[in-house]
This record gives C-alpha cells, structure tokens and sequence, in this order.
C-alpha cells in the first residue's frame, strides 16, 4: 500500500535566517545534540554520492517520509570523510532525538512492509557526497556502521563534470574561467592527493574534493572500492536520469530496499541545478569517448549498461545535485 505525502522536509524559517542567526542556532545544537546523544539515532542507512548527481532531490524525498530522520541542522554530516576526528557523540548529535522520531513515525499510521501489525521504527539518515569517493570514509563507515544500507545515485559523467564545473565557480571553489582548462589542470592538482589523504587522516584535500571532474566520473572504480568493503546487497544504485524521467518507481524501489513502508511526496523537485553556456560539441565528444571504457566496464558490474549509454536515452538537462 502507497501513501502520498504533501511535505519535501524543508524549514523555510531556518532558510530565512539570517547567518549569525544560523551560526549560533548551530553551534547551540551541536552542544546539545553532544549531550543527549545517547537518546538520538544513529543512521540506518547513508546516500554516499555521486557529487552533482541528483542527492538533494533523493535526500529531501526521503526526510519528508514520516518514518524517515534526517539530519537537525544539513543534508549532508560529512563526518566519515571531513569530520572524523569529532568523535561518534559528535556525529550521532547531529540526529533527531529517538522520541521525536518515534512519535513522528506513529502519527503517519503507515502500514508495515508485508503487511505486518505494529509502527514502523525510524530509520534515520544522511547524505553526503564524498563518502563514495574519499579514501577513507568507506573503510571508517564499515567499522562504525557494519549493517548500514548505502543507496549511491550515477548520472552522466560528461553531464556531471560540466555540472561540477559550474557549481565550482558559482560556489568559489574553482578558479579555472574554462572548463577545458579545468579538466587540462585536473591531473596535476590532484597528483599526489589520495596518496597523503590516506596517509595523513587530517590532511583536507580542496581539489580532491571540489576539482576531480573526470576522475569523480570513473564510476566502476569507485564501486568496485565500495564492493570490496560491503556486501553488495547493502548497495542500491540508481541514476539520476531514471529518477529525473520515473521518479515515482525509482522512489519505490529504493523504499523497497530500505524496508520502508510505502509512500510518495507529493510532487518530486529538483534542486540545485547551475544554469550556464552548453558545452561546446566537440568537448563532449571527447569526453564522451573518455568515459566509454570506464562506462563498458561499470555495464558489466552492473549487469547492465548505464542509462545514459543505453539507444534512445537523450541527455539531460542539469538535474539537481
């Protein structure tokens, strides 16, 4: 049985804030969520990227399930890659207190997979990003959270770069005014970077993190890291462009996966998606030719080729990140 839902999960009173007011609003619940820990969740299971792949829509779908917990204060914690050294008080802080989940899970009334008596239990989650391609993070979030579910979202990676470039610039964090001169100072600013992650656990990594246009894009290498530290049943892969063009069965898989009882937001949205110039033709057709034998090989872990490699799938626009 499916259940339609009106809410996305969003605050507007905390959107409106202004930043001191954000700042100290976060700083206050960081403190408390230290210091009720114990009585908050821990996260059931993770969106661990792609980066501009479409997560914010998946991320804000999914909170606005009424048995679903999202992070107090932002999509994404960031700790298993960026905030480790915080400790596990620190991270389970960032989650609802148990209660509240608990009594929000009640009053929806939504039945139980199969069929079963009773009220669903929360589940809480997170997404962040970076998880799927920081060194560390998958290894750390196996140690911490052996049983976690972890749902990865793909999406073109030509149509990902570009849109990874024009976040960067709007954001400040990329420099390059091209992004065939990007993708040309990709090697370089990365040369040396996974190495001294993996090495220095506090070492913070910009171009790692905000300038890895193509090698973000190697899917198949960072799912078979991912395969090699969880079992695959714990995976659930989706594309963007699949979510973008069916969300409604797309949604009910992944709800599937989770063992969560059925039900649907009343509309899905994209967010975050950069207007910007086209790319130019013959750039993406070299890119194109780039990723195709990282894509060959991503079709056969997969059992089937991407979508965006599949005859009569046109290209997206800029889905949300």
């Amino acid at each position: 049985m499916s259940m339609q839902g009106t809410g996305t999960g969003r605050n507007p009173l905390r959107s409106s804030a202004p930043p001191w007011v954000k700042n100290s609003g976060r700083t206050l619940s960081v403190a408390f969520g230290r210091l009720t820990a114990s009585h908050r969740l821990l996260p059931s299971f993770l969106v661990i990227g792609g980066q501009r792949c479409g997560t914010t829509a998946l991320h804000r779908a999914l909170i606005a399930h009424p048995v679903v917990a999202g992070p107090v204060l932002h999509k994404g914690i960031n700790y298993f890659d960026l905030g480790y050294h915080h400790g596990p008080e620190w991270y389970r802080g960032h989650f609802p207190l148990r209660f509240n989940a608990r009594r929000r899970a009640a009053g929806a009334r939504l039945p139980l997979p199969g069929g079963a008596s009773g009220t669903p239990e929360p589940q809480a989650m997170e997404s962040s990003g970076y998880y799927l391609y920081h060194p560390l993070a998958l290894p750390r979030i196996r140690q911490d959270l052996p049983d976690v579910r972890l749902i990865v979202m793909l999406r073109d990676p030509v149509e990902r770069a570009y849109s990874a470039y024009k976040h960067g610039v709007a954001r400040g964090f990329e420099t390059e005014p091209t992004f065939e001169g990007a993708l040309e100072l990709e090697e370089s600013r990365l040369a040396g970077e996974e190495e001294r992650l993996r090495t220095d656990p506090s070492y913070v990594s910009h171009s790692h993190r905000h300038h890895a246009y193509l090698t973000r894009g190697r899917y198949v290498e960072q799912l078979r890291r991912l395969y090699d530290v969880f079992d695959p049943e714990q995976v659930h892969v989706v594309s963007s462009e699949d979510f973008s063009t069916r969300p409604e069965p797309v949604f009910a898989g992944i709800l599937d996966f989770l063992g969560l009882p059925g039900w649907r937001p009343a509309s899905f949205e994209r967010y975050n998606a950069r207007p910007g110039k086209p790319m130019p033709e013959p750039l993406r057709r070299r890119l194109d030719d780039h990723f195709a034998p990282y894509d060959e090989e991503l079709a056969q872990l997969l059992g089937q080729p991407p979508v965006w490699r599949r005859p009569a799938v046109a290209a997206p626009g800029d889905p949300a990140r």
